[in-house]
């Protein structure tokens, strides 16, 4: 299937190349056209262990293709994930600036055709998903979509193998149409009886804060 991915940090970089790796056609759009350019010519702007040969081996295929474009790939996608960066707090209230997530929300929307799946991968609050789906409602009343989360737990320098051999993949969702879409993504895993913890989106986020928590607690303890 025909993935897009919007943003080319570490979440959205690791994900799309290793989404090549399941069978996908994957296109990385970001706006900085000096990152991109860098990519293109196989130069990693991150180091994780294993990433550069996935991205080599992948882009001569014609899985894997680096763009600032949203057209043709988004219209074509069926899944599209937004992974920009996580939201910094802003100043004098605290609250997650969410301006990059939803400026992508807008440029995704402008360009949708047929039914799409947007999937936030980006670590947001709560709550997040339905500013998302009043954004792209308002901006193409038109398109067919439904909004989901699919939070990511990786580590560094094993990165690779945390996305390809999951403990657990935690679809947020509110159609069952969305629920087959994922399903399609990661069949690539159900040989592999990888855990799919089906949830409400909101769900999944606090899945995603509970487990950072507890990692937090575990280093913070020095436990194994």
């Amino acid at each position: 299937m025909k993935i897009a991915v919007i943003g080319t940090g570490y979440v959205g970089l690791v994900s799309g190349a290793c989404f090549t790796e399941f069978g996908h056609e994957v296109t990385c759009i970001d706006y900085d056209e000096s990152k991109i350019s860098l990519l293109r010519e196989g130069q990693i702007p991150i180091y994780e262990p294993g990433l550069e040969a996935v991205i080599k081996k992948n882009t001569q295929a014609g899985r894997l293709i680096f763009s600032t474009q949203y057209d043709p790939a988004v219209p074509e996608a069926e899944v599209v994930f937004i992974s920009v960066g996580t939201p910094a707090s802003r100043r004098g209230d605290g609250y997650a600036d969410l301006t990059y997530v939803y400026e992508a929300a807008r440029q995704v929307a402008a360009h949708l055709q047929d039914y799409t799946v947007i999937v936030n991968k980006s670590t947001v609050p709560v709550g997040t998903a339905a500013q998302i789906k009043r954004i792209i409602s308002e901006t193409n009343p038109k398109a067919t979509f439904d909004v989901a989360s699919n939070p990511e737990s990786l580590r560094e320098r094993a990165a690779i193998n945390d996305f390809i051999r999951p403990d657990r993949v935690v679809p947020g969702v509110d159609s069952k149409r969305a629920e087959e879409v994922f399903q399609l993504v990661y069949r690539r895993l159900y040989p592999m009886e990888t855990p799919f913890v089906v949830t409400t989106i909101e769900t999944a986020k606090l899945i995603k804060y509970a487990a950072n928590a507890f990692l937090v607690t575990k280093i913070n303890f020095k436990l194994p």
